[in-house]
């Protein structure tokens, strides 16, 4: 069976009525946090809505008000998850959301044709290709795309695009003896009813469940953006086509005004400017952890050379690292005194370090770090980790003063 959505690929709206409607669920990334969503699973007497298949992702679109947030197929049917529920034998009006949808009609066939035209051209068979949010990927049967072969490859695509080659659908049953002459990676397990043909005029024949536009002058433009190592020695040949080419552009031309602003030199400067930029930042940070460094060793010394100094030493800066602190610890005779040490912001997360007498640090470390809400370990009189939040460092300060307190006492 071939859905109204594969039969006129540029219906946008269409009446149709509900088959069934059975309670189901959704397994969904909302804020990147996967959540189950309860709903229905409907199955209508037809559909302009594509379940998802061929490498494209599903449509959305509308039942009625009701969002439809998945399309599937299930053998010969399709099946649309709403949160509300029809009524079987309800008359509905369905409508696509063509702006997607007429984005997935421009990167397929786009697929189809850069596909086609890459193995004429060089012989380079197409294994898998992925129709994804931003930019589209074909995997080639290669391990590399010499420049001057994408160059050409970009070049061809565009001429079919300008000649308007006209692009038809044709239905046949699967023991045509035409099914044969097709271009095909194979039929899904479950596939029912004719088998569907992609024809562009001249260039391909391809079986294919996907929706597509009618002539290769509505994919406007495709631009190959590169390559990248793919797996098993093939390569992967990233594209954009139609309107998403159009948006790289503004995205692209948005960009470059900015950098225009910031670096205060010309588009073709760019590369220069942030190099030397930088080069710059490296040589401040290399400066920024020598003083760090020299820092460290003054603020050890200040505290060994302190006659009123104790047995407990505390300190606290918002710049710095772990090593930073190792040195202050590794400057201290930690046999005898217990170092606690944080860097980070004030309120909010950060590094510490707990050094001392092995005996009270192993005591001590797991309580510090509890109190910090953090993650560590330690060994050998070290305690660190990171902490996420330093709110309570005063806290944590007074906790440690108090023990060092209590076992001077009990010493004396």
């Amino acid at each position: 069976m071939a859905f109204q959505c594969q039969r006129d690929c540029y219906m946008k709206e269409f009446v149709t009525s509900v088959v069934s409607c059975c309670p189901a669920e959704l397994k969904q990334e909302i804020n990147g946090k996967k959540e189950t969503v309860k709903g229905f699973n409907v199955k209508l007497q037809d559909t302009i809505l594509f379940p998802e298949g061929g490498g494209q992702p599903d449509d959305h679109g509308l039942i009625g008000d009701i969002p439809v947030l998945r399309v599937t197929r299930l053998g010969p049917e399709a099946v649309h998850f709403v949160c509300s529920s029809l009524q079987e034998g309800q008359q509905v009006h369905v409508k696509v959301d063509w702006e997607r949808r007429f984005d997935h009609m421009q990167q397929h066939s786009g697929q189809h044709l850069i596909t086609a035209l890459a193995d004429t051209m060089f012989g380079y068979k197409t294994t898998s290709w992925e129709l994804g949010r931003q930019r589209s990927t074909i995997e080639l049967d290669t391990p590399c795309v010499k420049p001057n072969q994408l160059q050409a490859l970009e070049e061809a695509v565009n001429e079919k695009i300008r000649s308007q080659t006209p692009v038809t659908v044709q239905l046949l049953s699967i023991d045509d003896p035409a099914v044969e002459k097709v271009r095909s990676r194979g039929l899904p397990e479950d596939h029912a009813g004719p088998i569907r043909i992609i024809d562009i005029e001249g260039v391909d024949a391809n079986m294919c469940c996907g929706t597509h536009v009618s002539n290769l002058s509505h994919l406007q433009v495709i631009k190959l953006l590169g390559t990248e190592k793919g797996k098993k020695n093939k390569t992967n040949l990233l594209f954009l086509a139609g309107n998403r080419v159009l948006k790289y552009t503004e995205k692209s031309f948005n960009t470059e005004r900015s950098l225009v602003s910031l670096l205060k030199t010309g588009p073709d400067d760019h590369v220069e400017a942030v190099d030397k930029l930088q080069k710059s930042v490296k040589l401040l940070q290399k400066t920024n952890l020598n003083i760090l460094r020299d820092m460290a060793v003054l603020i050890a010394q200040n505290f060994k050379n302190n006659p009123q100094r104790g047995n407990f030493f505390s300190f606290h800066k918002k710049e710095g690292d772990n090593e930073f602190m190792n040195i202050i610890a590794n400057e201290i005779n930690t046999e005898e005194t217990l170092v606690f040490l944080t860097v980070g912001e004030e309120k909010g997360p950060g590094l510490f370090l707990l050094a001392g007498p092995s005996g009270p640090v192993a005591e001590l470390g797991p309580r510090v770090l509890e109190m910090l809400q953090g993650k560590g370990a330690g060994k050998n009189g070290r305690f660190q980790g990171k902490a996420n939040s330093l709110s309570r460092r005063e806290e944590v300060e007074a906790f440690l003063q108090q023990h060092c307190t209590h076992h001077t006492s009990e010493e004396e």
